[in-house]
């Protein structure tokens, strides 16, 4: 666990290093004191409520893993609970595509006490919920700000499609995995293939471990997919959690002053660029999570100092507040809940 902390460290790090970069490129035709002045005349209670929003945002998955994790058999903590969405925070900012936030969060479950196959089929069956509201947001958002971005800026319209479409083939394939049983043993063999080459003495007893974690995932997973209380729950709270997250910039333009703007277009526009910064391989989407931020949110605000300032504050919020939650989250003891 230390070098994994070690390492964690210093990916974090490096990607400080990287969102300092592009801060500084993004401030290249900006005075200083005109960013400051924008900086010192905000509303500082409207960055309060940004901030809320994205504290809430954690609260609420926090929530829906208990919704899934409680039980007759053992309940978890909500000190452990709020941990899991922290931890997944610093795993998706340091990894590219974001692919290190499960297993972190698969980590953080384990160390509570919870079986690792049942803690990935809550995990899977949570990711699902998640990516189907997300798919369902955009669907909403597709309506109201896809012909300002088609208008503005073509090539972005193009990346916003593809995003989408990613983001419905991992729904399918995810739910494949889950009520196919066959299939998840057959992708399970082609993963072992490499660990034969590697470790030919541990292959076997590995393969029987992960055969019966495999079995007992998918048992899990359709008796979650059964319990419509449970899921509905989930999906409610998903989605209020999403929409507190994608209101975060018309709170921080609130805070600038901006106030005769529509609601429902900034918070799909910011769904939109969510759907366009899961396309770039960099960790946190960095450079083009500000880039395209900023080529959206142009025409809301008067001058490029208060732009650049409005983009730093939505990605301090968004991105390095979580990873910060996170490294903290990450190395706070666990108290095991009851055995689950």
């Amino acid at each position: 666990m230390g070098n994994v902390t070690r390492k964690n460290g210093i990916v974090f790090i490096l990607m400080l290093l990287v969102g300092v970069s592009v801060f500084w490129w993004s401030m290249r035709s900006v005075k200083p004191v005109q960013f400051f002045h924008s900086l010192a005349s905000a509303n500082w209670w409207w960055l309060l409520v940004a901030v809320g929003a994205m504290l809430l945002y954690f609260v609420l998955e926090a929530a829906v893993i208990k919704v899934f994790v409680d039980t007759e058999h053992g309940k978890m903590s909500w000190h452990n609970a709020i941990r899991v969405p922290l931890v997944e925070q610093l795993g998706n900012g340091i990894t590219p595509f974001a692919t290190g936030g499960q297993p972190m969060q698969l980590i953080a479950m384990a160390q509570t006490g919870i079986d690792p196959g049942r803690a990935g089929s809550i995990l899977l069956m949570k990711f699902v919920v998640y990516q189907g509201m997300i798919v369902l947001n955009f669907l909403m958002a597709l309506t109201i700000g896809y012909n300002y971005i088609a208008t503005k800026l073509h090539a972005l319209a193009l990346l916003v499609i593809l995003g989408f479409i990613i983001h419905m083939a991992v729904i399918v394939v995810l739910l494949l995995v889950m009520y196919l049983p066959r299939l998840t043993h057959t992708l399970m063999h082609w993963i072992m293939i490499p660990v034969r080459w590697l470790r030919p003495k541990k292959v076997v007893a590995w393969s029987t471990v992960l055969s019966e974690k495999v079995d007992s995932f998918h048992d899990e997973s359709r008796r979650m997919s059964h319990n419509w209380p449970a899921l509905l729950k989930a999906i409610a709270l998903t989605f209020v959690q999403l929409f507190f997250y994608y209101l975060i910039p018309y709170f921080i333009l609130l805070a600038m002053g901006v106030s005769h703007i529509n609601v429902m277009l900034v918070t799909s526009l910011h769904i939109l660029i969510v759907m366009v910064i899961s396309l770039f391989p960099i960790p946190g989407g960095a450079g083009g999570a500000e880039v395209s931020f900023q080529m959206l949110f142009n025409s809301f605000l008067p001058t490029a100092a208060e732009l650049v300032l409005v983009m730093v504050i939505w990605r301090l919020i968004t991105y390095y507040l979580g990873m910060f939650l996170g490294i903290v989250a990450f190395n706070i003891s666990v108290k095991k809940d009851n055995e689950q």
